[in-house]
């Protein structure tokens, strides 16, 4: 559940939201995000975070959380274009039984409880449980128990002027997999916003149009747009296009999107003029991006003074994993030639240009570079960064850039030895020349010394490798720490 509501200018008002189970480090940065999206802060304050609170005897990973919001209208804006909240409602009550719900829901005052229960209104209650089933039966004898409120409109099941939820949860323990209660906990209250339940399945990979091996989950790309805070009239760009997963996300959202990717064939050619990215747009009547380009993430394209031209860069930039980073260059980059890459005159028109692996270190440093010089200060660089994880956790040590913030990192678990974290971060100061003279310097140290860039931040190898060792019997000559990729501190 979601949590408090200014309705009145001097008094807050309970709101309970009840948040989908599943990506639960991702919930409440979501939530924080929305609130800052929809004016729920300040101007003036220096923080922006919301009051959170557990109901009594929940685990923190509980669906129920309670939440400090300014008013009615910011909890139903965040409710409806949240990914993980399933709801937020105004509790009229709580308890450990249902003589309790009872004591607190008549002790709720009634100026706050009787506008919705008049006579010219229509409303509904639903039984919705966690952690058991509850037969229809009983469902019926929960809502016959609520009696003794005082509904006098009329009941509507297809469309109500007002939505009531009787909520409970099981006093089960914590070997079912499910978070774990101690003891019974029921809630019942007013709902003030849902989440739509049809972007999702709209949206879903199975029935997009052109698809890569490594395209963007529609929830996972929709979340990152929150965390962009993605709205109308907003510049998106992301570096690592491929498909268009992302930018489809932000367009749904009614922002302006960019693309680029090294690979010519992905943003042109597709799988035919029926089938590629432009078609993926179409498909769901979204506005066409402004352009994608074929550019490389090592040698953007843009001239030299431009500067803030982008809301927001949302991306996930390649690990070696699935599918590793590749820049411009061939075989004399490899020697260690750092000179400009040329193509002839005469092969301009169908020419693909050679690359060269592009290890995650330098990867990540030009896209903090990259996002540093074309965000507008106040713009978020959200992005997904690969970790190992060791004794069931993982080091927090994330890059860092003089121009931001971090504002919150987001653990997905992949495997029992890797995960990644969605870092997002905020623009909080200009792109100096020194910044920029310090970036163009570690660039030139990334040239000289490709190959050991490449060997110390081999992400699938550090991976893999321990673990086909020890299938193969082999003695495990390197700890898996001596395995671990060297690509955490600061990016310029």
């Amino acid at each position: 559940m979601c949590g408090h509501v200014t309705v009145y200018p001097i008094r807050v008002k309970d709101i309970a939201s009840s948040c989908v189970l599943r990506l639960l480090d991702y919930r409440k940065p979501e939530v924080e995000s929305l609130a800052e999206l929809f004016g729920a802060f300040d101007s003036s304050a220096n923080h922006n975070s919301l009051e959170w609170r557990l109901p009594l005897h929940h685990h923190p990973d509980s669906p129920f959380h309670f939440v400090r919001l300014p008013s009615e209208d910011v909890a139903r804006n965040i409710a409806n274009r949240s990914i993980l909240v399933k709801g937020i409602y105004e509790p009229w009550g709580e308890g450990s039984s249902y003589e309790e719900l009872e004591e607190a829901i008549r002790a709720y005052p009634d100026e706050w409880k009787l506008p919705y229960l008049s006579s010219e209104s229509t409303f509904k209650i639903t039984v919705d449980s966690f952690g058991k089933v509850i037969s229809f039966q009983e469902q019926n004898d929960r809502i016959r128990g609520l009696s003794y409120i005082p509904f006098k409109g009329r009941v509507n099941l297809r469309n109500p002027e007002h939505k009531f939820w009787l909520m409970e949860t099981d006093n089960y323990g914590s070997n079912n997999g499910l978070p774990p209660i101690v003891q019974r906990r029921i809630f019942f209250g007013r709902e003030v916003g849902a989440a739509d339940r049809k972007l999702l399945p709209t949206y879903q990979l199975k029935s997009r149009t052109y698809l890569g091996p490594t395209a963007m989950d529609a929830e996972m790309a929709f979340l990152m747009a929150n965390q962009a805070l993605v709205t109308p009239g907003k510049l998106v760009y992301d570096p690592f296009v491929g498909t268009g997963s992302i930018l489809i996300a932000a367009s749904h959202f009614g922002a302006m999107t960019m693309g680029a990717d090294i690979d010519i064939r992905v943003v042109r050619d597709g799988r035919g003029p029926d089938c590629n990215v432009w078609s993926n747009f179409k498909q769901y009547g979204l506005p066409m991006p402004i352009s994608l380009l074929r550019a490389d993430n090592n040698l953007p394209p843009w001239r030299p003074g431009l500067r803030e031209v982008f809301d927001a860069i949302i991306c996930d930039p390649p690990y070696g994993v699935r599918a590793g980073g590749r820049k411009s260059g061939g075989r004399k980059l490899l020697k260690g030639t750092v000179g400009p890459y040329t193509v002839p005159d005469d092969k301009r028109t169908d020419h693909i240009p050679s690359t060269a692996p592009y290890s995650l270190v330098e990867c990540v440093h030009d896209l903090l570079d990259l996002a540093a010089r074309m965000l507008v200060v106040g713009g978020r660089l959200v992005f997904f960064y690969p970790v190992l994880r060791e004794d069931d956790s993982i080091d927090s040590h994330y890059p860092d850039h003089p121009c931001f913030k971090l504002v919150a990192s987001c653990e997905q678990i992949l495997s029992f030895r890797y995960s990644r974290v969605l870092l997002t971060m905020v623009k909080t100061g200009p792109y100096t020349e020194d910044i920029a003279e310090s970036a163009k310097m570690k660039h030139l140290e990334f040239k000289e010394n490709h190959l050991k860039w490449l060997e110390d931040g081999n992400l699938h190898s550090a991976v893999f490798s321990p673990a086909d060792a020890q299938l193969g019997g082999a003695s495990d000559s390197k700890s898996s720490k001596e395995l671990k990729p060297k690509y955490r501190g600061k990016y310029v």
